[in-house]
């Protein structure tokens, strides 16, 4: 890949474990600089020297996404990419829903990103760009998932209101809707016997979903989400925006 000189400036919630950690990755690899706002560092961002650095953050809280963003434009005088990845998911039964376990993936998933946009709007010049990882799950519902759906279809909802409402100012606005994608949040969300694995055999059904589902009888790598992210931030992709692009080796072809 063909390295960016001047090296754009990328926020990313998110961005140490699982998609989020690939994404850092790739536009490390691009030439760019990268600040990735998480609840926690680990070993993984240690590795890329002065062009990735850190920021203990909690994504619900509109104040301490200001304050990433306000890092970001100490660090290097601008924002050019903000990335919300910060997520999660847990299936539960609609009976089994509480106000604690609705608060938590609601604040975090649809909240968390809608004040990274806002954030994002404030700082983003003209050329700027916001991609919010979405996923599937935000175009169609399944069993024992009501909430992470609501979460998700609300992330896409935002992804093409902004897009109408930052167009005008030359900002775009996507979103990327993953289906499963191997990584260990992922493992761990299917130990859950209310899961689509019924918490066994991970692997298997992996491999069954893909097998039975999927137009290219595989799962996409979070290295492939990732490219992405940095083809929808470059100005290649720059009549595109609005867009909630499946990113599912044809599980839901559209």
């Amino acid at each position: 890949m063909k390295k960016n000189v001047a090296g754009k400036m990328v926020v990313i919630t998110g961005g140490s474990r699982g998609i989020g950690a690939a994404i850092t990755k790739a536009f490390w690899e691009a030439g760019d600089y990268v600040l990735v706002g998480a609840r926690r560092s680990n070993d993984f961002l240690k590795g890329f020297g002065r062009r990735v650095r850190f920021k203990k953050i909690d994504v619900r809280f509109e104040s301490e996404q200001a304050a990433l963003a306000g890092t970001a434009i100490k660090w290097r005088g601008r924002i050019d990419i903000f990335v919300n990845c910060a997520g999660f998911s847990d299936w539960r039964s609609v009976d089994k829903v509480d106000e604690k376990f609705w608060s938590t993936m609601i604040d975090t998933n649809l909240k968390g990103v809608f004040w990274g946009c806002k954030v994002a709007s404030l700082c983003l010049p003209k050329g700027g760009c916001i991609i919010n990882i979405s996923s599937l799950a935000g175009k169609r519902g399944s069993a024992n998932n009501s909430v992470y759906c609501a979460s998700k279809f609300g992330v896409n909802g935002i992804t093409q209101s902004l897009a109408k409402e930052l167009g005008p100012r030359g900002i775009r606005v996507n979103a990327l809707c993953p289906v499963y994608v191997e990584t260990e949040a992922l493992h761990n969300a299917l130990g859950d016997e209310l899961s689509p694995s019924g918490g066994k055999n991970i692997n298997v059904f992996l491999k069954d979903f893909a097998k039975s589902n999927a137009a290219l009888r595989r799962l996409p790598s979070a290295e492939e989400i990732a490219q992405l992210c940095v083809f929808l931030a470059s100005d290649k992709a720059s009549a595109i925006t609005g867009q909630c692009i499946n990113v599912d080796c044809g599980v839901l072809p559209q």
